[in-house]
């Protein structure tokens, strides 16, 4: 008798495992379940952004772009969006803990952010393991797609953007003599600075001295003095806009005329705000350029003036982008799945968005042509 009841007991509990397994699908967080009967796709996509700090102009720029494109993409109704907005104070540590917070929610299907390369290389990896997409919009430091499988980007990196610039730079003004000037303690600069010495090396210029920095730091006086009396033809700086907008205060105050050359951190209307008249001749490339006569251009532009009462800059662009591509990919998914988003985000190809025509290589980098641009007469203009 005892084991005949054993046997029902366990039959009963197997039963009972089949049914609440079976309950169990009837809902889900991903996936059809996320369709309503319009065939509206709704997601919630997570973003990491640096929203206060000495960097916040950054995140703001980036959180205002993403605003645009939410509205504009929630009307037209195809995919609806929500977005879960998270502050990384610039800091790793901090990247990581919201990062893991976002993660941790199943019906968040993807991430945009964060918005330093130094964020994303703790960011990115967990992002990877979680099989949740992540989008760098301002990333541009070497090695960040190659993180892993989910990890795309739509910023062009410093290794296309710099020898843009410099190309242009060199033969302009037939420059011969360099001298290069950079962050020590950020990879987002560092990188920028490989790429320049690189580049510098391969165009057979003579580098006269390399300077470096920190963050937070407010006398160049040393590092500029050398530069002077060294006469270079052009000074490369890669640097975040804080810093490079008082290294280019400081230098015209000691007479340094010379074009100065910046990679993507540098390009940012508060250079000029910091700066002023000293930040004329500053030399960048990149993909965005707000006086385009372009109407997708145009209208962006004009939106984003009406709501922020300033012009857009490229990490609002950007991040504008960012969003549309991630609703291209849940329309073609036909679901709001993370797998799914991921594939379909690795077969985006020549979306047209207001940087341009947008694909990803293999590797989840964004394939993109940059302007190259430089400040005359107090605003970004190209660079004939």
């Amino acid at each position: 008798m005892g084991n005949v009841f054993k046997k029902l007991s366990i039959i009963f509990t197997v039963t009972m495992l089949v049914f609440l397994a079976a309950c169990g699908t009837g809902e889900s967080t991903n996936g059809e379940g996320s369709k309503d009967a319009n065939g509206t796709i709704s997601a919630k996509i997570g973003v990491i952004s640096y929203m206060t700090g000495p960097g916040a102009a950054y995140g703001e720029a980036i959180t205002n772009g993403l605003k645009l494109a939410l509205e504009e993409i929630n009307e037209k109704g195809d995919v609806k969006i929500e977005l879960v907005i998270e502050d990384s104070v610039g800091k790793q540590e901090q990247a990581l803990s919201v990062g893991q917070k976002l993660m941790s929610q199943d019906d968040i299907v993807a991430i945009i952010g964060p918005t330093l390369s130094t964020e994303m290389n703790v960011v990115g990896p967990e992002a990877d393991i979680n099989g949740i997409p992540i989008m760098g919009t301002s990333t541009t430091a070497a090695g960040i797609p190659q993180i892993g499988d989910y990890v795309f980007r739509n910023s062009i990196p410093e290794s296309l953007a710099i020898p843009a610039a410099l190309e242009k730079a060199v033969d302009k003004y037939g420059a011969k003599k360099v001298a290069i000037l950079y962050g020590n303690d950020d990879l987002f600069t560092q990188s920028g600075f490989d790429t320049m010495k690189a580049e510098a090396e391969n165009m057979g210029l003579e580098i006269l001295t390399i300077e470096t920095f920190q963050k937070g730091q407010s006398d160049y006086n040393a590092q500029l003095t050398k530069i002077k009396d060294l006469q270079p033809d052009l000074i490369l700086a890669s640097a975040l806009y804080n810093e490079g907008a008082v290294i280019m205060d400081q230098a015209r105050k000691m007479g340094i005329e010379v074009p100065f050359v910046g990679g993507n951190g540098f390009n940012s209307p508060q250079v000029i705000e910091i700066a002023g008249e000293a930040s004329n001749g500053l030399i960048v490339a990149t993909p965005w350029f707000a006086d385009k006569p372009d109407e997708k251009v145009k209208a962006f532009v004009e939106k984003y003036e009406a709501a922020y009462g300033h012009k857009p800059d490229q990490f609002a662009a950007q991040a504008y982008d960012a969003l549309y591509i991630y609703a291209e990919a849940l329309k073609n998914a036909g679901e709001a799945d993370r797998d799914a988003l991921r594939d379909a985000l690795a077969e985006i190809k020549d979306l047209e968005g207001i940087l341009g025509k947008i694909s990803f290589d293999e590797e989840g980098d964004v394939i993109m042509d940059p302007t190259v641009l430089i400040i005359q007469d107090g605003e970004f203009k190209l660079f004939e």
